[in-house]
């Protein structure tokens, strides 16, 4: 739902059989660099309902990538 802003998978692309994150000072430039570079991102970074900071990547073997910034995560630590 959050990707694609729906309940179903496409049809046409591969269902991901692994989700790896990864924590980014900036998700926003995190995504443009690997724009610079080719790669398609799915889904562009956006601030989730909860709070947190996501843009999500899908690999042709089916690994769903996400960049996340979490703020909880870096309270008392910036």
């Amino acid at each position: 739902m959050s990707m694609f802003g729906r309940e179903e998978w496409p049809a046409d692309l591969i269902r991901p059989q692994v989700t790896i994150e990864f924590e980014v000072d900036d998700v926003s430039a995190a995504v443009a660099e690997l724009r610079s570079r080719g790669i398609e991102v799915r889904q562009d970074a956006k601030v989730e309902p909860w709070g947190q900071t996501t843009a999500r990547l899908l690999s042709p073997e089916g690994i769903l990538l996400g960049l996340t910034y979490t703020p909880w995560l870096r309270e008392g630590k910036e």
